[in-house]
């Protein structure tokens, strides 16, 4: 394989890496806020604001936290014949399938775009109690479906090496 080719999927391989380690440390922030919600029903304030903060996190948890899951192949896999397969039938129907994700990571991050820029234009806020702006959370919905699709497109390039067999 080219050098290019190696050089990005190295590149893109890491900075999922520590993008998706670090996206693990959201389920904390997820997990004090409803530690604090919990406590604040016993107040005769309770917070409103816990529920939806709560739903944000797990969005990004799971967002950024996607690629990284792809990398390590911890992903949920049909595996009637997958697993009896060599590797290189694996490559092959890998390299094959992996055509309808990245369509499908295409129209999902033009409209993740297009929604995004939507709520930046007109300050859209949800429609609850406390309001927040949307804009942030669809910001890193977008950041986490850029980053499948690179991982995506390396887990091709992959794949192409091992039909070749090569490895990067």
């Amino acid at each position: 394989m080219p050098g290019w080719i190696k050089a990005y999927v190295r590149i893109v391989e890491r900075i999922n890496y520590r993008v998706g380690r670090m996206a693990m440390y959201i389920l904390f922030v997820m997990m004090g806020v409803l530690i604090w919600s919990s406590l604040s029903k016993i107040t005769p304030l309770p917070a409103n604001w816990t529920l939806e903060t709560a739903q944000f996190a797990m969005v990004a948890y799971y967002m950024l936290g996607g690629p990284y899951s792809l990398q390590l192949d911890s992903n949920v896999r049909m595996d009637l014949l997958y697993h009896r397969w060599s590797d290189r039938t694996r490559a092959w129907v890998d390299a094959f399938s992996v055509f309808a994700l990245l369509f499908y990571l295409g129209v999902l991050l033009y409209g993740a775009i297009e929604s995004t820029s939507y709520s930046i234009t007109y300050g859209e806020r949800s429609p609850t109690a406390w309001r927040p702006y949307i804009a942030p959370i669809k910001i890193v919905m977008c950041v986490g479906i850029f980053l499948m699709l690179l991982q995506s497109i390396a887990f091709f390039f992959r794949d192409v090496a091992k039909i070749r067999g090569e490895e990067i």
